[in-house]
């Protein structure tokens, strides 16, 4: 059974970071492409940022320079660190997994970023 788990959220103060995890399991986690969405309120799912199963990285404009996208595949974990948090940060963030073999698609449940002075 897939299962992506989010962890890491919270309340900050703009100009503070947050790491979000995304620990996998039910999968071989190495092998999978993997990203961050993000979903504000009333508005669409988009990407953040994505991470290829050979750690080629890609990012939102909005995000470039101060987020990072990593993996640990001996932890099945995948990782978001963000910096410079500004209020339009705030969301609900989701990991993604994208099988390399079908058009499996599997998400987590989410954590929330809410960034307020």
């Amino acid at each position: 059974q897939v299962q992506l788990v989010e962890s890491g959220g919270g309340l900050v103060q703009p100009g503070r970071s947050l790491r979000l995890s995304c620990a996998a399991s039910g999968f071989t986690f190495s092998r999978y492409d993997m990203g961050w969405y993000r979903q504000a309120p009333g508005k669409e799912r988009k990407l953040v940022a994505f991470i290829t199963s050979r750690n080629s990285t890609d990012y939102a404009d909005s995000v470039k320079g101060r987020f990072t996208i990593s993996r640990d595949n001996a932890k099945n974990t995948l990782y978001l660190r963000m910096s410079s948090l500004k209020p339009e940060d705030t969301a609900l963030y989701y990991c993604k997994a994208l099988s390399p073999n079908s058009p499996n698609v599997y998400w987590g449940q989410g954590a929330q970023v809410t960034v307020v002075s």
